[in-house]
């Protein structure tokens, strides 16, 4: 049975993934300082037999291989970093110590002869887009606050070390992810809390910003085709999102109109910086690995409104 090291697996998306890889016969040791992760996405994971988790920082280089060297992995996805657009704006110095985390966990992958390491990167590499759609292999990078940086830092790290060490890798570039165990420092979840209690929708600016919606479903499935289609993914960047837009104001009158909701929409001063005017991806790639059609951000909204009823 092949091991999986899986940092960050107590966020969203960490914790969704632990989840299906478990379930396809894998075995994970998912790590967490749980800074911003929570042990109770994990609750259906944490009996199983074929995870196992450990609270711990991968800037802590002796933690991490201290790790390394009680297992064997096979494979590594490195998903821990500080996230949430006012978290990172407030703690950049937090934000770029993640470097450290990045080395860390490549050094081990050497040493202990990992196969391939899977990387967390960024929409937000992009900065703001010189181009629309944004292209993987073409489209400038443009990053420029702490964690964009990090992001765009950490892929250079990655393809250093493959060019160096023949280290296999694949790139995921997330762009906006949702789901169930998305914590409210994000903006579906965090609109939708505010329409189920009634409270206004704050909006920075005037709304026109644009983004596009990935359920975490897709967002899950594509990671795990890469893990699967090893020859395509292999030293490959891939962006990971959808390819319909919306606008922000857009976004909160659907999460208005979906969930029967009398919020009402309060419009304040726009972020100073990181608050992007447009994201849209060319995800041609993501649709080579998941043979389906994306989940449309009103089915997404709907699901995500039958979960917290069920919760």
């Amino acid at each position: 049975m092949n091991k999986i090291l899986l940092t960050g697996c107590a966020g969203s998306i960490g914790s969704t993934l632990a989840k299906k890889l478990v379930d396809k016969g894998f075995f994970v040791v998912g790590i967490d300082n749980l800074s911003t992760g929570s042990m109770s996405k994990l609750h259906n994971l944490i009996d199983s037999q074929f995870f196992q988790f450990v609270r711990g920082d991968c800037n802590d280089v002796s933690f991490i291989e201290k790790i390394f060297s009680l297992h064997k992995f096979t494979y590594v996805f490195h998903f821990a970093a500080v996230v949430g657009v006012q978290r990172t704006q407030s703690n950049p110095l937090l934000v770029l110590d993640d470097i450290k985390g990045v080395r860390n966990i490549l050094e081990s992958c050497i040493s202990h002869k990992v196969q391939k390491i899977f990387y967390a990167s960024s929409s937000e590499v992009y900065g703001e887009p010189v181009e629309i759609p944004l292209f993987e292999d073409t489209s400038p990078l443009n990053s420029k606050v702490p964690y964009a940086v990090v992001k765009n830092v950490g892929e250079s790290f990655v393809r250093s070390y493959n060019k160096k060490y023949d280290l296999d890798f694949t790139i995921l570039r997330f762009f906006n992810t949702y789901g169930p165990n998305q914590s409210t420092d994000f903006v579906v979840p965090l609109f939708l809390d505010c329409a189920l209690k009634g409270n206004d929708i704050s909006i920075y600016g005037d709304g026109s910003q644009y983004r596009t919606f990935c359920y975490i479903d897709d967002t899950v499935d594509t990671i795990f085709a890469t893990l699967v289609d090893e020859q395509y993914s292999k030293n490959n960047t891939i962006n990971i999102g959808s390819d319909v837009v919306h606008s922000i104001l857009d976004l909160a009158n659907k999460i208005i109109n979906i969930s029967k909701s009398k919020s009402s929409i309060k419009f304040i001063d726009p972020l100073p910086e990181g608050d992007m005017a447009r994201r849209l991806p060319d995800i041609k790639k993501m649709r080579t690995l998941l043979l389906r059609d994306l989940i449309p951000l009103e089915e997404g909204i709907s699901k995500l409104i039958d979960f917290k009823n069920a919760s």
